[in-house]
């Protein structure tokens, strides 16, 4: 039997609003179809983790109970979250609100110099004088690629409150479209066909359906335990299902393979 591929570091934030009229809403991007990873799906912004997230902990709010790894993965949540949809949870060293949508538009240019690598996210805070906001952030999840995947990730996902004043815009790159939707419309337009939605994150939209509004969200997730989903394979009499923990807290914790492998 070969040995599974190593999972790596990832994380994503589902950045939330209330609308007045369509209730909760979280800020969705469609992958670009030439991406190696669930292309041509709508999926929460996020990606790898970068080996310089976990320089930053000196420019972070929230960090000081947190080990390196932990740090990493919310700085790398926060970093994915502006280079793939421009909106960033972080504040002028100093001071308590975090910046302004205009200030936010001066810093746009560094999107795609993140992304490419071009500097790094410590030298960004430094040369910005910022630190980035942990104390926004929520965990929400903690998901990890089956073992009989040839590409896997350990991923965290938080829940945010979207500034009012940032515009979420997707980068172009990696994410060809975006959209603000209800988990109840994610849901509808995924049995429709409408969007692709791989499992992990309908069962994240579905679970955050379960809230009524922002603030009931993150209440929900401050009140769940939080644990590792590493879904396992079993072969049933009627076919191979892909099981996860029911301690997890998702109302449904099996899945026929061939409904979620579909031709």
């Amino acid at each position: 039997m070969s040995e599974s591929a190593t999972s790596v570091p990832a994380a994503t934030i589902l950045m939330l609003r209330d609308h007045p009229t369509n209730g909760l809403e979280v800020f969705t991007v469609i992958r670009h179809h030439q991406i190696d990873f669930a292309s041509g799906a709508l999926v929460f912004p996020g990606g790898r983790v970068d080996a310089g997230d976990a320089e930053v902990r000196d420019h972070c709010e929230g960090a000081v109970k947190m080990d390196g790894a932990a740090c990493a993965f919310m700085a790398g949540a926060i970093r994915e979250a502006f280079e793939e949809c421009g909106i960033l949870l972080a504040r002028t060293a100093g001071e308590s609100d975090l910046i302004s949508g205009e200030r936010l538009a001066t810093l746009e240019p560094y999107r795609d110099s993140l992304h490419e690598g071009k500097i790094s996210l410590l030298e960004f805070l430094q040369k910005e004088k910022l630190t980035l906001a942990f104390d926004h952030l929520q965990h929400f999840a903690h998901w990890i690629t089956p073992e009989m995947m040839p590409k896997r990730f350990d991923t965290h996902f938080y829940l945010a409150v979207a500034p009012e004043d940032h515009i979420a815009v997707h980068d172009g790159h990696e994410s060809v479209d975006s959209i603000w939707i209800s988990p109840q419309d994610a849901i509808e337009g995924a049995d429709t066909g409408k969007y692709t939605i791989i499992f992990p994150t309908r069962l994240n939209i579905e679970m955050l359906g379960e809230s009524t509004s922002v603030e009931n969200a993150i209440e929900m997730a401050k009140a769940r335990t939080i644990i590792p989903v590493l879904p396992q394979l079993e072969s049933r009499e009627d076919g191979e299902y892909l099981c996860i923990p029911v301690e997890a807290g998702y109302r449904v914790i099996e899945f026929r393979m061939e409904d979620i492998i579909k031709p």
